[in-house]
């Protein structure tokens, strides 16, 4: 695709971008079939219980 506008690609950007944090799930080792963002919020989770036990 040639795009006619630095606007028309940052659309097509963030349209891939969401999809691939949000919508398609990874194989990786930390993401284990849960998409990139699934991982990040239980991460994030995690983090904070442990942070709260340190208090």
């Amino acid at each position: 695709k040639l795009y006619q506008s630095i606007e028309e690609l940052q659309v097509d950007l963030d349209a891939w971008l969401e999809h691939y944090n949000s919508d398609r799930t990874h194989q990786g080792k930390m993401c284990c079939g849960r998409t990139p963002m699934e991982t990040l919020l239980d991460g994030k989770k995690l983090w904070k219980e442990k942070v709260g036990q340190l208090n």
